[in-house]
């Protein structure tokens, strides 16, 4: 990762998944590029609007945003791709025209060059290893990547404000194990416990609800992209037992998290 000013602004994860698997309304926090090496990953959102992404493809996924995924391993191997996430100061800078909401909410695919692609993952990760450089250079390295993407024709907008939640599950993240309660939240937003509930409502979700998928979710991106055990993972996430953590991830997503990892992981 590369920090400017103490904030992570760019975070670079080699993804893998041993079984074919569909994730449901995964919440997207920052703009999210998935470079693509092995299998193929499908983009479904609640409006009936699809994408497939194959391999050497980047697929270009907008902040606050909630899409279905579904990852698919192919000729035996596990699906593999990079994820990169930006934080939003740099994509306001190379993309600071606001879009029509239905546009500026949808994942875009592009298929670089094989030169391209490498292109711009070095550039990333050259970047993000390189602890010498002063911040004004940092920055202006890292905005290279979204200026390839601009002249590649995809169409990201700032983002004028965190849905609600977006805001609850940033607090959330602060502390995955502490064990969070409605009246807490709703006082540290300086609202009444009955007034989160509409305001979350507008998200279509409930604390309860936003609260589990918070840490579920955390819980999918920890199982695909380090090596921490499963029981690690769980504790790590604030279930307080580790099958407690795979009963409700099955439950969630359909599949045990153990299945996602090859034999031996």
């Amino acid at each position: 990762m590369a920090e400017i000013n103490g904030e992570n602004k760019v975070t670079v994860l080699p993804i893998s998944q041993a079984t074919s698997a569909t994730f449901t309304d995964l919440y997207i926090k920052n703009t999210s590029l998935f470079f693509i090496e092995n299998g193929t990953k499908r983009a479904e959102y609640s409006s009936g609007a699809e994408l497939v992404g194959q391999a050497g493809d980047v697929m270009v996924f907008p902040p606050d945003s909630i899409v279905t995924m579904e990852n698919r391993t192919w000729s035996g191997k596990d699906y593999r791709a990079i994820g990169v996430a930006f934080e939003h100061e740099l994509v306001e800078k190379v993309f600071p025209d606001r879009l029509p909401k239905d546009i500026a909410q949808q994942a875009q695919i592009i298929s670089p060059s094989p030169e391209e692609r490498e292109h711009m993952l070095n550039v990333i990760k050259a970047t993000l290893a390189d602890t010498s450089l002063p911040k004004p250079v940092l920055e202006h390295r890292l905005l290279e990547p979204l200026v390839w993407l601009k002249a590649m024709g995809v169409k990201l907008s700032p983002l004028t404000d965190n849905s609600p939640l977006g805001k609850v599950r940033a607090l959330i993240e602060t502390d995955l194990t502490h064990p969070w309660r409605s009246k807490e939240v709703a006082d540290h937003f300086a609202m009444s416990e009955a007034t989160m509930r509409r305001w979350l409502a507008q998200s279509g979700g409930s604390f309860s609800k936003i609260l589990s998928n918070t840490r579920l979710e955390k819980g999918l991106t920890l199982l695909q992209t380090t090596e921490y055990s499963i029981s690690a993972i769980a504790l790590d996430c604030g279930f307080k037992t580790p099958s407690h953590f795979s009963e409700s991830f099955k439950t969630r997503f359909g599949i045990q998290p153990k299945f996602l990892r090859s034999p031996g992981k």
